[in-house]
């Protein structure tokens, strides 16, 4: 069976939604992801990025990123990027949570999925050590107190391995709670401070099959069917590939070549 690969906001996140569509289409991606900034996202935005997927007949896998602040209170700017991705056809948005409190993290989850049914967008709730959610077994209980059908939870393979799992521990993950995952490899180990989780997961991701991240074993592990987001934020990918077409290209191209020697195929 083969998978979806999805390049994902964060492989270029110096670039307007537009411009990332224009790469993802110009490299051969059937799918895609945005990160939606409320400051920048506007009517002229709206259109230009639209018209690019349209041009390379290009789907939207995801959006991003809605943070839960201090308090859990959700403002407009959380609602305009779940209304950005209705408007964009995605099929999920991220979430984040900086609300120690799980509850609060819950009642947030449970409202932004509320925003999120009608259009069909599942609200995927990713942990991550630089956030107040920290591990999946956190997560899974947060989703489980939202108690929303729409309500997922995003396993990133960096972020899934600085929290200390096993890739045996998504083997009991309920699969209807899989609707995506990010993909990338990197160091096996992190100093444990917030300042290199930071680094680590901004600047020192790798293409999968470059790195030392168990990343095979934890493919087993996901549905063979879920689509993979591929997320290199990289600052050797900035620096060695500026322009975001021949960015795009190279970490496809790389991430098909190792895939397939590890027997994943992707469509």
């Amino acid at each position: 069976m083969s998978q979806i690969l999805s390049l994902a906001a964060g492989t270029l996140p110096e670039f307007l939604p537009d411009q990332v569509a224009i790469a993802a289409g110009q490299a051969g991606f059937s799918h895609l992801g945005f990160t939606i900034e409320p400051e920048h996202w506007n009517a002229a935005q709206a259109r230009a990025t639209m018209a690019a997927l349209r041009q390379y007949q290009l789907q939207v896998l995801d959006v991003e990123v809605i943070w839960i602040p201090e308090g859990g209170k959700l403002t407009d700017d959380h609602r305009l990027i779940i209304d950005a991705g209705a408007q964009l056809g995605a099929s999920n948005v991220l979430v984040v949570s900086a609300e120690p409190d799980p509850k609060r993290t819950a009642a947030a989850m449970h409202q932004l999925c509320q925003w999120a049914a009608p259009a069909g967008i599942r609200v995927a709730l990713e942990f991550l050590m630089i956030t107040a959610v920290q591990s999946l077994d956190t997560a899974l209980d947060i989703i489980a107190h939202c108690d929303h059908d729409s309500a997922a939870v995003l396993i990133d393979t960096l972020h899934f391995q600085r929290a200390g799992h096993a890739p045996a521990d998504l083997k009991a993950v309920d699969r209807s709670l899989l609707t995506y995952s990010q993909i990338c490899d990197g160091n096996l180990h992190c100093a444990d401070n917030f300042d290199s989780y930071m680094e680590d997961a901004v600047d020192l991701r790798s293409v999968p099959g470059e790195g030392e991240l168990p990343l095979p074993d934890m493919l087993a592990a996901l549905p063979a069917d879920i689509p993979l987001s591929l997320e290199v934020r990289s600052k050797a990918c900035r620096d060695n590939y500026p322009d975001p077409v021949e960015r795009a290209k190279a970490v496809r191209q790389k991430t098909l070549t190792n895939l397939d020697a590890m027997g994943v195929a992707i469509r």
